[in-house]
């Protein structure tokens, strides 16, 4: 392969074709990042956030033209508005705490010594990013990457090629030095081939397990670090105290916002008996109200998926759980834009579900959530827990000290309760099992993008 190219689901037309970067530009390009690295390390911390939040603004400026592409990229209708929301949020919480994340860490004073850890840059910082939050997850790992002193080399995916362009369109208008961002049009064999090569300090990669394991495959050996955030399969808990109502409206948009196609949306669902019957009558009645069709049209509240090899495997993990025994709510001839064999896949909620089915334990990453019945605590924790991911996990209750008591015992990485799909950047953003290591935002995303160097200085008199 010698491009790479962006396939709309809107109607299958071309939206981008980009030549590979050639072996030797590769190369230039870490060779350009490690020289301009080494100066932009001595940039004070303050002028390194100030030249982000030039960033921020010359990506906020760009927003128009960025609404349109995402819906022709992935299908993200219009009327959502982007990202930026969540990106200006991420960014200036960066910036306001980068100082006191990165100040040297100093022990208990010892006479005639002076002693101390800082935080140092790793080098040049390798971010591959994912097509469903384009902009977001990317700036999750670029931004405080550059603050921490950080050159950092972009391989955006296929099916958001532009994403990457707009994103070195804006650093190019704020003005960071030469070669100290760049993005690259990379395959996956020339993307392993750079990691491979030893010039790459860290590595973040946001996509699927096998493509996690594929990044340590082509790292072993380099010593670099890594984050991985990969699949994951995100419960949620209904107890017999939870605000139904409530729950109801913000679980049915967890499901189904970007069609499903969220990292942390709500794959799986377990309501107290008592609720049960009421949570999956309101739940089958919002999702008979999305409008399938064009993400172009304002009118359309949920677009197709990104490929239709995507819808497919959701139609195949539908149609075996029918077969077993499940229960689906919605006909899909409701929504006339639902074809086999294209993106355009309607919502589903299906019930009598187990977890003998695949829809209950592998990544949907579509608009279907099942939702099971439980009698209590202790089922839906041993339900939560019965899986081989743990990104998050959101519970529903008016207690917050046992919504803190039942969060220690589930495995996951954040855990919510009465929210669910959303970021905290002054939170830690990891996973467990095989959902990933490392992290990202809050004070540990910038330590994961430095390294501890200790200074044990003696004073002679």
């Amino acid at each position: 392969m010698t491009d790479l190219t962006c396939i709309s689901p809107i109607d299958g037309r071309e939206v981008a074709r980009r030549p590979i970067d050639p072996p030797a530009a590769v190369a230039e390009a870490a060779a350009a990042a490690k020289r301009a690295q080494q100066e932009w390390a001595g940039v004070p911390i303050a002028e390194r956030g100030a030249k982000m939040l030039a960033f921020l603004e010359a990506l906020l400026g760009l927003n128009q033209q960025i609404v349109p592409e995402l819906a022709l990229q992935m299908g993200r209708p219009v009327r959502y508005g982007g990202e930026m929301r969540g990106v200006e949020e991420r960014i200036r919480h960066c910036v306001a705490t980068a100082e006191k994340a990165l100040a040297p860490v100093t022990p208990e004073p010892k006479p005639g010594f002076r002693r101390m850890i800082k935080r140092t840059p790793i080098g040049v910082v390798l971010v591959i990013a994912p097509w469903n939050y384009p902009f977001l997850t990317a700036v999750n790992a670029i931004v405080p990457a550059l603050i921490a002193g950080n050159a950092v080399l972009l391989k955006h995916a296929n099916q958001t090629l532009l994403a990457g362009e707009r994103l070195q369109e804006a650093m190019d208008k704020a003005g960071l030095p030469k070669g100290l961002f760049r993005n690259l049009y990379l395959g996956h064999d020339e993307t392993s081939d750079l990691i491979r090569s030893g010039m790459i300090g860290h590595i973040n990669f946001t996509g699927s397990v096998g493509g996690g394991r594929a990044i340590e495959r082509a790292a072993a050996g380099t010593f670099a670090s890594l984050g991985l955030e990969l699949g994951g399969k995100d419960p949620a808990y209904v107890r017999e105290d939870a605000e139904l109502d409530f729950a109801i409206e913000n679980l049915a948009d967890g499901a189904f916002y970007n069609s499903g196609q969220c990292c942390c949306g709500i794959e799986r669902v377990y309501v107290h008996e008592r609720h049960y019957d009421r949570f999956v009558a309101g739940v089958v009645d919002l999702a008979a109200q999305y409008r399938l069709g064009d993400p172009l049209d304002d009118a359309t509240t949920l677009g197709p998926m990104s490929a239709t090899r995507f819808a497919e495997n959701v139609r195949a993990q539908i149609a075996e759980a029918v077969a077993r025994g499940a229960k689906a709510h919605l006909d899909p001839r409701a929504f006339p834009a639902d074809k086999a064999g294209t993106p355009y896949l309607a919502p589903q909620v299906l019930t009598n579900v187990d977890h003998s089915m695949s829809v209950m334990m592998e990544e949907s990453f579509g608009p279907v959530v099942g939702i099971m019945k439980v009698s209590g605590d202790e089922e839906a924790l041993r339900l939560m827990n019965d899986s081989p991911y743990g990104l998050t996990a959101s519970i529903w209750t008016r207690d917050i000290d046992l919504a803190e008591a039942l969060g220690d015992r589930i495995e996951t990485g954040t855990v919510f309760m009465n929210r669910c799909d959303y970021l905290d950047p002054a939170l830690a953003w990891t996973g467990v099992k095989d959902t990933g290591r490392g992290a990202s935002l809050s004070e540990i995303g910038f330590h994961m993008m430095t390294r501890p160097k200790s200074y044990h200085l003696r004073e002679m008199t």
